[in-house]
């Protein structure tokens, strides 16, 4: 009993740190750029059910979800959603890497300076992958630290 309580508590603290109270302000006032430079303003992205997910070349995880995130974005593009990847990374390592493993959704420059961005959204721990979802109004409905699943997607679109 003792043992499942201290997992329970481990397990609560790791919640809390890992997932924090959400800060949006900031983030739709944010512009990036492609990894062929052109530029993208988050406030041209609100108004629709958004997306974001946080990833870079140089993780695993991140990149076992891209194929996965792709064939979503397909299905839901049509139906009113719209899809961001973050590359926390560098432009010229983006670019090799999607030449080689492309993408349907656009995909954008956070640099390093992205991992503050997912803090503010709520990823205390600045781990990768992050992903969240935004309703229409610009609020967040949905948020995963780590590799996503097809079950968080379909669940997600309820």
């Amino acid at each position: 009993m003792g043992a499942a309580a201290g997992i329970a508590g481990a397990t609560l603290a790791w919640r809390r740190f890992a997932l924090h109270e959400p800060d949006t302000q900031d983030l739709w006032q944010h512009h990036f750029s492609t990894p062929a430079g052109a530029p993208l303003a988050m406030a041209d992205l609100k108004g629709r059910p958004l997306l974001i997910n946080f990833w870079a070349t140089w993780c695993p995880p991140c990149v076992e979800e891209m194929p996965l995130l792709s064939r979503f974005y397909t299905q839901v593009k049509d139906n009113g959603w719209q899809m961001l990847g973050l590359a926390i990374d560098q432009a010229d390592l983006v670019q090799r890497f999607l030449t080689r493993t492309p993408v349907s959704y656009p995909i954008a420059m956070a640099g390093p300076a992205g991992v503050e961005l997912t803090k503010k959204l709520g990823n205390a721990a600045g781990g990768l992958p992050f992903t969240v979802v935004f309703d229409r109004k610009g609020d967040i409905r949905h948020r995963k630290l780590g590799q996503l699943k097809p079950e968080d997607l379909a669940d997600w679109l309820r």
